[in-house]
């Protein structure tokens, strides 16, 4: 009988974390997830080891580490999702990525894939590129990027099989409440007047669905170890837009645009340049934005979270 592949999934109980593992057990896979919360009851998956353990603490994250064995593979989706707790923000995505690449350095696993972020571009202009110098600006960019370079120097030191993956706005069912679209539809669903910004700023949005299927492709290939991989649709949309399509389907609610000031450090234009995933994969984004939206809506509209 053929092994089932072990993955381990680092921030499992997280938006993307729960549909990742939802994803590889349908491919049969051994699934387990390692964060700091138990699941909401809509992310609890069965089949599932759930491990609970901060990975920013070394000595007990090795604890929970050594009671489990020949990991195949780890995606870490890890880190504070409060950014305002600079501190915090800072230690669970650096020195978290820090601990575990000291952990299974010497374990031999087949491919450690990291979930950056596109903010670690900063100001850099759209479409950005992988190549682009990084320009952090907040603790939670420049904690991604520092995580990226300590790979990077990883790998040329001491070969590790990482892979850096950075998604741009990922959206679908079971998001948190906080994040933009559910924001949208959840102010729609309920009929409420909610504030905006003015909506001018143009940005990028990927089904949940190709943001899996593309982790999945990285899983499968023996190649792209040492590479850096923008994830996204590629085509920017304006975020009025974006929520006119929304508030047109539920035919409620009331945006109220320009009542929200831009951050300072806010890009009016942030997209993917995403030809070198295109190039090297045989991924590319299958969902068409309207369909996302429509299924999201009917998530949340059966679920009224």
């Amino acid at each position: 009988m053929k092994k089932r592949k072990k993955i381990l999934i680092v921030g499992g109980t997280g938006f993307l974390g729960y549909h990742s593992a939802k994803k590889f057990l349908d491919k049969k896979f051994d699934v387990i997830s390692l964060s700091r919360n138990k699941p909401k009851p809509l992310r609890r998956l069965n089949k599932i080891k759930y491990l609970k353990v901060d990975i920013s603490k070394k000595k007990k994250l090795f604890n929970i580490l050594n009671k489990v064995s020949n990991i195949d593979y780890i995606i870490n989706f890890g880190g504070e999702v409060e950014h305002k707790k600079k501190k915090k923000t800072f230690s669970s995505h650096f020195s978290g990525v820090k601990n575990l690449v000291l952990y299974f350095k010497k374990k031999n696993p087949r491919k450690f894939i990291q979930i950056g972020s596109s903010l670690e571009y900063g100001s850099n202009k759209s479409p950005q590129k992988e190549f682009y110098k990084l320009r952090p600006n907040s603790s939670y960019s420049r904690a991604k990027a520092f995580a990226s370079s300590y790979l990077l120097n990883n790998f040329k030191k001491k070969f590790f099989p990482f892979v850096i993956v950075r998604p741009y706005q990922v959206f679908g069912t079971h998001q948190d409440l906080n994040r933009f679209i559910p924001i949208v539809i959840t102010n729609c669903l309920k009929n409420k007047k909610f504030d905006c910004s003015d909506g001018k700023q143009l940005r990028d949005f990927l089904y949940i669905d190709d943001f899996t299927k593309f982790i999945l492709e990285i899983i499968k290939s023996d190649k792209f170890t040492g590479e850096i991989f923008n994830v996204g649709s590629g085509k920017p949309r304006k975020i009025k837009n974006i929520i006119n399509l929304i508030h047109s389907k539920i035919r409620k609610g009331s945006p109220q645009f320009g009542k929200i000031g831009l951050r300072k450090d806010e890009n009016m234009i942030t997209y993917p340049s995403i030809k070198k995933a295109l190039k090297l994969t045989n991924w590319k984004p299958q969902t068409k934005f309207e369909i996302g939206i429509k299924k999201t809506i009917k998530f949340y509209e059966k679920y009224k979270t």
